[in-house]
C-alpha cells in the first residue's frame, strides 16, 4: 500500500478546513488572572525543546501543585528537582530558547499552552519559595510567554485517560523488567525492584 503524504499547507488545510473562529482567537500574549488560577492548581507540565538542528526532547516535571511560580504577567519559573542529570531539555535550550509546555490538573480535560522562549537561573531571591521537603533548586527555568491559551478536552475524553476503569498499569511488565530488557545493566531484576520501590519515593528531593 502506498503512502499519500502530505507536503504542503495547501493540501492540508484542504483536507482538514480552515481555523475554527474560536480556536483562531484564544491565543494570549499575558497569563490572565484564570491562568495563574490553573497554574496555581496543576501538580505537573510537559517541556518540550529543541536543540539548533531541530532534534527533540519532551521531558515531564512535577511538584506539589504550584510548584510554577509566576514572576509576572509574561514570566514564569519552573523548579529543577534531583533526577538522572542527562539534562537533555536543559541542554536543547542553551542552544535553542524555544519551548512548548502543557499544564495538566488530573481529572480536567482541558490543559493550559505556553509557548515561548526559555532560559536557565542558578540563582534567585525566589528561589526561597519553591522550596519542597526542605529541597532548594539548584536551577530554575524561566520561560517568557509569547503565546498561551487553553486546550480543547477532546483528546482526554477520547484516551479515557482519568477513567481508571480504562487503565491497564499491570498490562505491561514492571518498570524494572522493562529496564533490565532494554538497558545494559548490572542489576538483577530483583536488585532493580528494590530500587524502585518504596525507597525510591523517599529519595525524590535528595539530590
Amino acid at each position: 500500500m502506498s503512502w499519500a503524504e502530505i507536503e504542503s499547507e495547501a493540501e492540508l488545510r484542504e483536507l482538514l478546513g480552515e481555523v475554527h473562529s474560536r480556536a483562531a482567537t484564544k491565543e494570549r500574549g499575558r497569563l490572565h488572572e484564570r491562568d495563574r488560577q490553573w497554574l496555581a492548581a496543576a501538580p505537573f507540565c510537559l517541556i518540550a525543546t529543541s536543540d539548533a538542528a531541530g532534534n527533540c526532547d519532551v521531558s515531564p516535571k512535577g511538584d506539589p501543585a504550584g510548584f510554577v511560580h509566576v514572576i509576572d504577567d509574561t514570566t514564569i519559573a519552573i523548579p529543577d528537582r534531583p533526577g538522572n542529570r542527562r539534562a537533555d531539555g536543559f541542554l536543547n535550550i542553551l542552544k535553542n530558547p524555544h519551548v512548548g509546555l502543557i499544564f495538566l490538573i488530573p481529572g480536567r480535560n482541558e490543559t493550559l499552552r505556553i509557548n515561548g522562549r526559555a532560559r536557565l537561573v542558578r540563582e534567585a531571591p525566589f528561589f526561597d519559595e519553591m522550596i519542597v521537603k526542605g529541597h532548594r533548586p539548584h536551577l530554575a527555568l524561566i520561560v517568557e510567554i509569547e503565546q498561551i491559551f487553553f486546550h480543547c478536552a477532546k483528546a482526554f475524553l477520547r484516551s479515557s485517560l482519568w477513567k481508571p476503569d480504562s487503565w491497564g498499569p499491570d498490562d505491561l511488565p514492571s518498570h524494572a523488567t522493562l529496564v533490565k530488557d532494554v538497558q545494559k545493566v548490572e542489576e538483577s531484576v530483583e536488585e532493580l525492584e528494590t530500587y524502585y520501590g518504596e525507597s525510591y519515593a523517599k529519595r525524590l528531593y535528595r539530590v
